[in-house]
């Protein structure tokens, strides 16, 4: 008896496409997308002013999203900061800190953090590479994470996510060197954020 018809090796795999591009989307959705809570988010940093004091000042805007896949310790971190929403408790200093000397907040209003790399130990965030720009300038940094929790909140309604992170950094990398090293040329940034989930 002849041999029975075979359809060519591709087609045969034509049947399981639709189960391979479901699955597929699956995949890139299985990520949960999270919201930056402005009102439970915000940056700080400290320095030496002239070896008499540690100060601290903060930006009080901040916006982004968190893309977390727990299951698999990956993810994708993206913040953005108000550069002219810092506060020093002064309002004059306020002004100086916004001028061309330091921030210059008029041609560069945003400070950005943007993650390469999530790195997790027993199912906690403890280090978040990425590249910091300020006035411009783009720099490698990690992010020591102190602190990092997920839950459900009754609140919202919905699950957020919480961590503290900071990081040491060059004010002159920047440009934002100004009076160093008598003002400490380092820096150490922090950010305290919150996201709540969306999908």
């Amino acid at each position: 008896m002849p041999n029975s018809f075979r359809p060519p090796r591709a087609l045969q795999f034509l049947p399981m496409l639709p189960l391979l591009l479901a699955f597929s989307s699956n995949a890139s959705l299985a990520a949960d997308h999270y919201l930056i809570d402005p009102e439970h988010t915000f940056s700080y940093f400290e320095y030496s002013h002239w070896g008499l004091s540690q100060q601290r000042s903060r930006f009080d805007g901040t916006a982004g999203s968190i893309e977390l896949d727990e299951s698999t310790g990956s993810g994708t971190i993206d913040i953005e900061i108000d550069a002219s929403s810092i506060s020093t408790g002064s309002e004059s200093f306020n002004q100086i800190m916004r001028s061309g000397d330091f921030f210059d907040t008029a041609n560069y209003p945003k400070i950005s953090f943007k993650s390469s790399s999530l790195h997790f130990e027993d199912q906690q965030l403890k280090q978040v590479d990425g590249d910091l720009t300020i006035k411009g300038i783009t720099h490698p940094v990690t992010l020591d994470i102190s602190h990092f929790n997920c839950r459900f909140m009754l609140l919202y309604g919905k699950r957020a996510c919480g961590a503290n992170g900071s990081a040491k950094i060059l004010r002159s990398d920047y440009k934002l060197g100004r009076y160093a090293p008598f003002v400490s040329d380092d820096v150490t940034l922090h950010i305290s954020v919150e996201a709540i989930k969306e999908y």
